[in-house]
């Protein structure tokens, strides 16, 4: 599955279009790396999120075949650290 469709469905991010255009920014990191919104995601994937005054950092526990259901879109990754900062990165 796509990054940015990952981040949608997963709802860490509302919109596609947001994913894309943090991925295309550089704030997205997969396993360390910049990563492109058409990266192919699987299991096991460590995804940085580099967002306006906190940085998410999760662990992709699995990944869906389509549409998720609100209630389970939290199970679909583990968060590893959610920092709050004062400043943007």
């Amino acid at each position: 599955m796509r990054l940015d469709i990952f981040l949608k469905i997963s709802r860490l991010i509302k919109r596609r279009s947001v994913a894309k255009e943090l991925c295309d920014r550089g704030r997205v990191k997969v396993g360390g790396a910049p990563a492109k919104a058409g990266r192919e995601i699987k299991a096991g994937d460590v995804i940085t999120i580099a967002l306006p005054r906190r940085k998410l950092t999760v662990a992709v526990r699995e990944i869906p075949s389509g549409n998720v259901a609100k209630e389970k879109a939290a199970g679909l990754y583990m968060v590893i650290e959610d920092l709050r900062v004062e400043e943007e990165f």
